[in-house]
């Protein structure tokens, strides 16, 4: 039915790049030509050209805050109309109870991004959210080899199977069946989208292992991170995927976990309350919502402020072996950090 695929993947440690080279690898088997573009290697991609009509279009990434990370959004925002047929594919954060995988949940990351696309003239043929090794160890622990080894193999079956299908012309929307948790989440997705990823940006660190090789820079996907006081400096840009602490060779980047949550605390116990009776009176700000966006825009400048000054401080051993310390990814008994398996199919 297809002649033709192209995949736009964005992948930080490794998983939606696997799905993409599964996907792909299925297509060469049917002798379909394939493209497969990692999109945050694309640059100025030129977003006007209208993809090839015959193609099938697929678009691979993890779910962050249960959506499409910003650049993948912002991606399928930019991408040019058309009529072709679309695939939408998740990565989200599986684990594994005995020898049952546990799902993760991809909130709103189908429906706002097929509504997009259709806006767009285009047909969705198949969504489907797979549940791949949760990478995200400054939130919980690692998982063990065991465990990855074998999500890797079971996913790898099920998007196998799941191209073969599309392939010839089926279509796929069991993913709707959890349209009950996805909505049931969405307030958490808003709330991530406004002030969690931006928390999150704030909390990583290089400790004194750090030998200035400067692998996260130049490997950062999205060019998050630039050298500041001679470390690393993690900017809002980051997409919170994992990628530098995972691919450290040093292991050197760090949760500040101890840090944040001082920050938190100190900005709960004073400053919230401070500006809930002084600026909420001067501005009237009655309604909930805007008091949420504008204190959490206060926390983020805040949050900004205090990390700035937190990353001076790690220049001095005294203050690097607190907050290094008080980390709890600097503890073997949190596991190891997280690559995806590469994969034998290899770049298309």
């Amino acid at each position: 039915m297809y002649s033709k695929l192209i995949v736009y993947f964005f992948s930080g440690t490794g998983n939606s790049r696997n799905v993409g080279f599964w996907l792909s690898a299925e297509a060469k088997r049917m002798n379909m030509d394939v493209t497969l573009v990692n999109i945050a290697g694309t640059g100025s991609l030129r977003m006007e050209e209208v993809p090839d009509k015959n193609a099938l279009i697929a678009f691979v990434s993890p779910v962050h805050g249960f959506n499409y990370p910003p650049v993948m959004q912002s991606f399928i925002r930019r991408f040019p109309k058309g009529n072709n047929h679309v695939l939408l594919l998740n990565t989200r954060a599986g684990m594994l109870i005995g020898k049952r995988i546990t799902p993760g949940l991809s909130g709103i990351t189908f429906y706002l991004s097929a509504a997009t696309l259709k806006m767009k003239g285009y047909h969705i043929r198949a969504m489907l959210p797979v549940d791949l090794p949760s990478n995200w160890i400054s939130i919980h622990p690692g998982l063990n080899k065991r465990t990855t080894d074998y999500l890797h193999e079971r996913n790898k079956e099920k998007v196998t199977s799941f191209a073969k299908r599309i392939l010839n012309g089926q279509t796929d929307f069991r993913s709707v069946r959890e349209i009950v948790q996805d909505t049931l989440i969405a307030p958490i997705s808003i709330g991530y989208f406004i002030i969690g990823r931006f928390l999150f940006t704030k909390t990583y660190i290089a400790s004194s292992k750090c030998t200035n090789c400067g692998s996260c820079i130049e490997q950062c996907p999205v060019k998050a991170i630039k050298t500041v006081d001679k470390r690393p400096f993690w900017t809002f840009k980051c997409e919170n995927c994992m990628h530098c602490m995972s691919y450290c060779p040093q292991k050197a980047i760090e949760t500040a976990h101890g840090s944040i949550i001082a920050f938190s605390l100190i900005f709960s116990l004073i400053i919230w309350t401070m500006m809930e009776k002084y600026v909420g009176e001067y501005l009237l700000l009655n309604n909930k919502w805007i008091n949420f966006i504008v204190q959490s825009a206060m926390y983020i400048g805040i949050l900004a402020i205090w990390y700035r000054i937190t990353h001076f401080l790690m220049r001095f051993r005294f203050f690097e072996r607190i907050i290094v310390s008080t980390s709890l990814t600097h503890y073997k008994f949190w596991g190891p950090r997280y690559k995806a398996k590469k994969d034998s199919v290899g770049e298309v």
